[in-house]
């Protein structure tokens, strides 16, 4: 009898322990579950905000594309001012997707600007490229399709980017060259005007007859459909040099013809002075022996 009491007892305490505990362990539990299911809706609705932010981002971005696409921008300034754009939407919508998570506001702030410090410092060079763009986005100092040289570099700009500006050169080599190195360095376009001038250098001998090289030159030139009649073609004496007059010839052309026109010069001029008996001499040193 007293053995089945004590028994009774036992399990009566093993079943209350185990009670206890199912309750402690429902408890925390229940602590740990609560917040997670009063956040899950919060989830959704970032994930879903997050989706639409990405739909619309694409779809502004193709909106302003095709505004400044009929704009009169020229392609390197558009392309620049889409990639600020698209990194500023981007941006914004981080933050409010943040804030959309009860991420406190004055957390996001103090976040941004500490990587904004941070970034600035450790990308001081690149953020010195962001600005160049900038200035030749706008000040348009050059142009897609644009013939430049740059630093020893000569070739056709491609774009402008956030950091760096394409060229490629005439051996069809593509050149990066930093932002904030073209801004501020010298710039030769050669192709920002429609016409340029072509200055060549002949030398004759000092026996030969200059006006009838100047007539030579003249009338090749002349004679050539893609060198312009107006302003004329010009051949003055530009030095005496050791063993030849020098004459130099100024014809102009449209920027296009350039390099066309440079060659065929030179291989007619030299042609034609053949013909008429003309000599272009090559150095020479005279000794007299006493």
């Amino acid at each position: 009898m007293n053995d089945t009491i004590i028994d009774t007892m036992e399990s009566n305490s093993v079943a209350d322990t185990v009670n206890q505990e199912l309750s402690h362990a429902s408890s925390v539990l229940s602590h740990i579950l609560t917040p997670v299911k009063a956040a899950i809706p919060t989830f959704i609705i970032a994930l879903i905000c997050a989706v639409a932010g990405f739909i619309a981002i694409k779809i502004l971005m193709k909106i302003i594309s095709h505004a400044l696409g009929r704009s009169d921008m020229d392609g390197i300034a558009s392309g620049f001012l889409k990639s600020v754009i698209k990194i500023i939407l981007y941006v914004l919508l981080g933050v409010i997707l943040l804030s959309l998570l009860n991420v406190p506001m004055d957390s996001i702030v103090a976040v941004i600007i500490s990587s904004s410090m941070a970034v600035a410092l450790a990308l001081k060079d690149s953020l010195a490229n962001v600005a160049g763009g900038f200035i030749l986005s706008f000040a348009k100092p050059i142009k897609a399709g644009d013939v430049i040289e740059i630093d020893g570099s000569k070739g056709k700009v491609e774009s402008v980017g956030m950091l760096y500006t394409k060229i490629v050169t005439y051996d069809n080599v593509t050149v990066y060259i930093p932002n904030g190195k073209v801004s501020s360095a010298k710039i030769i376009n050669y192709t920002d005007k429609e016409k340029r001038r072509v200055d060549l250098t002949f030398s004759i001998s000092y026996e030969d007859d200059i006006d009838l090289a100047r007539n030579v030159i003249l009338s090749t030139v002349s004679s050539m459909n893609n060198v312009l009649p107006d302003p004329a073609p010009v051949v003055n004496v530009c030095g005496h040099g050791d063993s030849a007059v020098e004459l130099l010839l100024w014809a102009w052309v449209n920027t296009d013809d350039y390099w066309d026109v440079y060659y065929t010069i030179l291989e007619n001029v030299k042609k034609e002075f053949d013909k008429s008996g003309i000599t272009v001499p090559f150095t020479q040193i005279d000794i007299h022996q006493r």
